[in-house]
């Protein structure tokens, strides 16, 4: 619930940004900064929730940030105001860094080592949010009513072009009711969290109760490290083929619009479809498996997709299997570094500021290249470079995690440390 809450809030924002716009008075191209607040916003809760994840109740935690992004929904239809348009998406966008955060730790402190096929579930249901959301936008904002309806289909219409235009007058504008469904389906599960709280143990103690089960790997602040560079290559790659692969099916592969979103419809189906079917994967295959599966194919498919896209063949079978390869990297990555070390709250929050520093930083390099040279692929060969940097640190990560615990180490030394005093303590061996 939580998770798919998060898709449609982030979502909803593409199909319906003109019409932000327009709210505020102001053209599309003078508003982009409503996108570095919201990720501002996300970075800062980020790291605030790292922190009070590991002190307080993650049930509160939880109803707490659902409820401010309901704040935040609720408050953009009655927005007119550019600053208060973009304080409000830093709000939602702080709450979303929180949600985040706590989602994963709270389903591995939940699941352990079974929460292979929860992760993967968790991170399915921001997919079918971030599906749902432009359907809602859609929906909000109608179309021509067609001339030559039955008599039923025409009633229906009316129906709803009267439903249209009460919503118009009084949310202000008719496609920001849509903010104000999402509003109240956050609202109702930040109420569901809220009971959990009585019922559910503190953070604090979740916390302790890991640290007794798990050890921390020998080299744990290095796994944290690059596994938050891994994150900000993969995240970064991700974002920028979704957003990039529109313009440069029109610019480079010379596609009409409607082929040009169907070729954007099949990335993003392909990644939803896949993490859906890596829920039951996760159940028979190790984390590291579909980690090492997934960076395969996301290799050989951004190789086709740098060298053989000007082929529409080429083009369309690459960027469905890059999509499927991207799909369960996240979810599998978090489940994986779980096995080896304890993934706690300040821990968790490095993963997504990676993944958000690299949502915010790989797009806008590749758009400023973009822009320096024009006959250039950039987004291709950044797909292709991303892979192969992904495919490099995961081996040294492994190698890295295969190193014997401190706990391992301690218990070997014991162990030799009683065998040397039984040793030399001149008993027989029935005495010993």
């Amino acid at each position: 619930l939580c998770t798919a809450s998060q898709g449609m809030s982030i979502a909803v924002l593409g199909p319906t940004f003109p019409n932000l716009a327009a709210n505020v008075r102001k053209n599309v191209s003078d508003i982009y900064y409503i996108f570095v607040g919201r990720s501002l916003g996300s970075l800062g809760g980020s790291v605030v929730g790292g922190v009070l994840f590991d002190c307080m109740n993650p049930h509160l935690l939880l109803a707490l940030s659902m409820f401010g992004t309901t704040v935040g929904l609720y408050g953009i239809p009655w927005c007119t105001k550019s600053l208060l348009l973009t304080a409000l998406m830093s709000v939602i966008g702080g709450a979303m860094g929180i949600l985040d955060t706590g989602g994963n730790v709270l389903a591995l402190n939940t699941w352990g080592a079974e929460a292979g096929p929860h992760m993967q579930a968790l991170h399915f249901s921001f997919a079918v949010g971030a599906f749902v959301a432009p359907v809602l936008a859609k929906m909000a904002l109608g179309g021509p009513e067609p001339k030559d309806l039955p008599v039923v289909e025409k009633t229906n219409q009316s129906v709803l072009a009267t439903v249209q235009k009460a919503l118009k007058q009084y949310f202000g504008a008719d496609f920001l009711w849509s903010y104000v469904v999402i509003g109240t389906y956050l609202l109702f599960v930040s109420i569901f969290f809220f009971i959990l709280c009585s019922k559910s143990i503190s953070a604090r103690e979740k916390a302790k109760a890991s640290l007794q089960e798990g050890v921390l790997a020998k080299y744990h602040s290095a796994l944290i490290a690059l596994l938050f560079l891994f994150f900000f290559c993969y995240v970064g790659a991700e974002v920028t083929y979704g957003s990039y692969l529109f313009t440069y099916a029109k610019a480079f592969a010379e596609m009409e619009e409607n082929e040009a979103a169907a070729l954007n419809s099949v990335f993003w189906g392909a990644f939803a479809a896949c993490r859906g079917v890596a829920i039951f994967c996760a159940a028979c295959l190790y984390p590291g498996t579909m980690i090492v599966l997934s960076l395969i194919g996301s290799a050989v498919s951004s190789f086709c997709l740098a060298f053989f896209a000007r082929y529409p063949m080429s083009l369309w079978v690459g960027t469905a299997v890059y999509g499927a390869s991207m799909a369960t990297v996240f979810p599998s990555g978090i489940s994986w570094i779980e096995q080896y070390t304890v993934v706690q709250g300040k821990s968790a929050s490095l993963f997504v500021i990676g993944a958000a520093l690299g949502e915010m930083c790989i797009p806008a390099l590749v758009g400023y290249l973009q822009g320096r040279f024009h006959r250039v692929p950039v987004v291709m060969y950044a797909a292709l470079v991303t892979s192969i940097v992904t495919v490099l640190l995961f081996p040294l990560m492994y190698k890295l995690a295969q190193y014997p615990r401190e706990s391992n180490l301690k218990e070997m030394r014991d162990i030799e440390h009683r065998k040397a005093l039984l040793s030399n303590s001149g008993l027989t061996e029935d005495e010993e």
